[in-house]
């Protein structure tokens, strides 16, 4: 016999905080895939309600909200975009006893039972988004610098692991707390170290405002910078006139030319308006989130959804995403930042 009621998911988005700039497109793209999903017959035959919690907080505080929500039967999902650090906390917490969604980019490697993340990996983004820069600009030196958790941690690690042996040599690091307001320090580093790449692992509110003071120190113009966590929204704070020379790397761009993202930014734009929270990959990985969670219970059927066995294809606005064995299978696109827009110059796999 079905439950009654809606189908209760909890939206696990930053609304505060460093990574809070990314709120708003989070939330909307959410919504329209929970709108079209309930024209569809819901989850499991319910209509679907979300339950929005704040992820920009303290991990374990958020944990515990996760936990309590989950005991008070509150919440019978997870979906969540937030820092690698939250996730772990809230993975601990729940331990597997209901399905969590994990959506943006993250460092790769098992995130424990019963998470399925489905973004991109360094694997998939970054490194090869280091070779095609490498080879089009000739950059032999790179400056990796990222805030200090574990996804800029561990993608770092897997750049040093991935220039062993060859031509390229990562001639400094550093690690910022959340929050951080004088990059005088930094600077006078990447300066010293004299990189003519830097990767930027820097998340939201930090990544523009380095990217700001960058613009205006005596490395700009001399120096490639790359990150995969620059999106639109970033971008349009970091500013028009901050941006030369700044690439990034991601499953999807609002500007990709298919079909189905044409689609979708329409069906977006009729529900929030020409004016409505910026498009990006942030907000559209949840918006595949939510129809994975559909497509898991659909493939399960309440059986054991923690151990997913099959290939699990989800149709989105970059086109058929695949999740298999921990590991999802997308397009991928390298873009530079014109001004306050991206232009795609490359696609750098497509599997």
């Amino acid at each position: 016999m079905k439950a009654s009621g809606s189908y209760k998911v909890g939206l696990f988005i930053p609304t505060s905080g460093t990574a809070g700039i990314w709120g708003p497109s989070c939330r909307a793209c959410a919504e329209l895939a929970v709108a079209e999903l309930n024209a569809e017959g819901g989850m499991d035959g319910r209509p679907i309600s979300l339950t929005i919690v704040n992820a920009g907080n303290d991990p374990e505080r958020v944990a515990l909200e996760a936990e309590a929500l989950r005991e008070d039967g509150m919440i019978e999902a997870v979906v969540g975009m937030h820092t690698s650090d939250v996730r772990e906390a809230i993975a601990d917490r729940i331990a597997g006893s209901l399905p969590y969604v994990y959506t943006p980019l993250f460092e790769g490697g098992p995130a424990g039972q019963g998470v399925f993340c489905i973004g991109e990996t360094p694997e998939q983004q970054l490194l090869p988004g280091l070779d095609w820069l490498s080879a089009r600009f000739r950059l032999k030196r790179w400056f990796l610098l990222g805030n200090d958790y574990i996804w800029p941690r561990a993608s770092h690690a897997a750049v040093h692991r991935h220039f062993r042996g060859g031509d390229r040599s990562i001639v400094g690091q550093a690690y910022l707390p959340f929050g951080t307001q004088n990059f005088a320090p930094v600077l006078e580093r990447i300066r010293r170290a004299k990189p003519d790449g830097l990767l930027l692992s820097l998340v939201g509110d930090d990544c523009i405002r380095f990217n700001r003071v960058f613009a205006r120190s005596r490395q700009a113009g001399k120096v490639i910078r790359f990150s995969c966590a620059v999106e639109e929204n970033t971008l349009l704070g970091i500013g028009a006139d901050s941006t030369d020379g700044l690439f990034a790397a991601s499953g999807y761009f609002s500007t990709l030319d298919t079909a189905a993202n044409g689609a979708f930014r329409e069906r977006y734009h009729t529900r929030f308006g020409e004016r409505g929270p910026m498009l990006n990959s942030i907000g559209e990985g949840l918006y595949e989130g939510l129809y994975f969670l559909r497509a898991l219970s659909d493939v399960t059927q309440a059986s054991d959804w923690t151990r997913l066995g099959t290939a699990l294809p989800v149709k989105g606005p970059r086109g058929a995403v695949f999740q298999k064995e921990g590991r999802s299978q997308m397009p991928m696109y390298l873009a530079e930042a014109r001004g306050h827009a991206f232009k795609l110059v490359d696609q750098l796999a497509d599997e």
